[in-house]
């Protein structure tokens, strides 16, 4: 008896924390613990939002694991940029699937997606060369085939870290015409003095040059960067060094001074957007692959509103059925199975919230299929208790004999389902069927918890509900 109140204690203080977290607004203490926002995380069909499936250029040769890498570099990318919940899988070992839930605008967006990334300085001597003049450079086959996907550059840029004001600057030379030249069949190739992978930190800040304005790009470099960068622009004081994305010309400053140590400005025509996207490319280096769009599909948030709409409407009427169901047939132990998935859902939901998992339609089908194995657990114990009835046991002994004689076959199933939803996981992670992942994740979760609330709660509740009726009348209390 003192063990059995013990847990319903547990039980009930539990309820109630759960209770709380599954408040449309939980208390801030809530908050405060998560150091975040507690709420639902809706997937893309849910509120809408933008999928696209991007490819390698035809002819390109690449890797599956050249992907990979690129998704996780995007994914980066586009978290800096404020876009949360993104998903970036490699599906079918050729595409890169990328959904944007909640995503409105996805302009912005996708032009970081289809930029490769590669950054180089470039040494273009006394003449400079217009913003926007796309060149070809000597850096090697590895740098100037990344952008048509044949070759991995050799290293990416690792997470910044926030430095210092650098101490040394290039100034913005003024528009000047891009030089004609003769007509030659080959066009110039300019020598790349550094790329990108030698930064070591990115930061956006105002600019302060006097009579500037808009924002700049401050870096600092890596030993290897710091001793090329300064034995390049100390021999090279009044010349320009062009500052090339892609193979595109985003700047073109020309050296004021000796920079060696190891820090300096990209400056420009920068807005606050422009610099904080380019920042964003460069602190998490270039793509291994370039990518193409091939396909895009957005889903407006009435499509997602009306089917979250309908599956809550749904979840509704089906528990409301089930419930009605237990109570007719089962009777006094439909009650107490009615209670135990009540906490079963709860608690369910209050871990989708905390941890968070993004609810999808998929996702929602695979909590809903878990609840059934929860209810199942219950029918089982239930049918196993009647039969020890009819045999003659008293109460408590149907009770015991019932749950110790069903817990095999509840075991087992619940085992063989588990299973069932790690093999449709990973098979989703390397397939790239997110759909899939979100109902093996939730249904693998939902068999854990609902193991555990057929083990504690329906157990406890039960022998609570026994001692406290004492029912006499079996066939009344019982369905016999």
């Amino acid at each position: 008896m003192d063990r059995r109140y013990i847990t319903l204690i547990a039980i009930l203080l539990v309820v109630v924390i759960v209770g709380m977290v599954d408040l449309p607004n939980p208390p801030s203490i809530v908050n405060t613990i998560m150091g975040r926002q507690v709420e639902p995380v809706l997937g893309l069909d849910l509120r809408g939002g933008v999928q696209i499936l991007l490819q390698p250029p035809a002819n390109t040769t690449f890797t599956t694991q050249n992907l990979q890498d690129a998704a996780n570099i995007l994914e980066n990318r586009t978290n800096a940029l404020g876009v949360s919940e993104d998903i970036f899988q490699v599906a079918g070992g050729q595409y890169i699937l990328a959904e944007f839930p909640g995503l409105k605008d996805p302009t912005a967006v996708i032009a970081d997606l289809q930029q490769t990334g590669l950054l180089e300085f470039v040494d273009v001597g006394s003449t400079p060369l217009n913003v926007g003049t796309v060149i070809q450079t000597d850096n090697g086959a590895n740098i100037d085939q990344a952008l048509n996907g044949t070759a991995t550059p050799e290293s990416t840029v690792t997470t910044p870290q926030v430095e210092n004001t650098p101490t040394a600057t290039a100034t913005e030379a003024g528009p000047t015409p891009t030089p004609s030249g003769t007509a030659t069949a080959e066009p110039t190739v300019y020598h790349t003095v550094m790329t990108g992978a030698d930064l070591t930190s990115v930061l956006v800040s105002l600019n302060n040059t006097s009579g500037s304005s808009g924002y700049v790009i401050q870096f600092t470099l890596s030993d290897h960067g710091k001793a090329v960068f300064g034995t390049f622009t100390s021999a090279n004081v009044g010349k320009y060094l062009a500052i090339v994305l892609d193979k595109k010309v985003i700047s073109c400053p020309v050296i004021d001074q000796a920079i060696t140590e190891g820090s300096g400005v990209i400056q420009g025509n920068f807005t606050r957007d422009s610099a904080n996207s380019l920042a964003t490319i460069l602190r998490y280096g270039s793509l291994p692959v370039s990518l193409e769009i091939a396909q895009q599909q957005v889903i407006g948030p009435t499509l997602g509103e009306d089917s979250l709409n309908r599956s809550i409407l749904a979840g509704i009427f089906g528990f409301l059925v089930v419930a009605l169901f237990m109570l007719i047939y089962d009777r006094l132990p439909g009650v107490v199975a009615v209670l135990a998935i009540t906490v079963y859902g709860l608690t369910t939901f209050a871990i989708y919230k905390l941890l968070p998992v993004t609810l999808t339609l998929p996702s929602i089908a695979g909590f809903l299929l878990s609840t059934g194995s929860a209810m199942d657990a219950n029918i089982l114990m239930f049918e196993r208790m009647k039969e020890e009835l009819r045999a003659g046991r008293n109460l408590h002994q149907a009770a015991a004999l019932g749950w110790s004689r069903a817990w095999p076959s509840i075991r087992d199933s619940n085992i063989s389902t588990f299973i069932t939803s790690v093999i449709l996981f990973i098979f989703g992670s390397a397939m790239g069927a997110s759909t899939v992942k979100g109902f093996a994740l939730t249904l693998g979760m939902g068999i854990v918890i609902s193991i555990l609330t057929a083990v504690i709660v329906t157990r406890t509740f039960l022998g609570l509900a026994l001692d406290l009726f004492k029912p006499t009348d079996r066939a009344r209390w019982f369905g016999l």
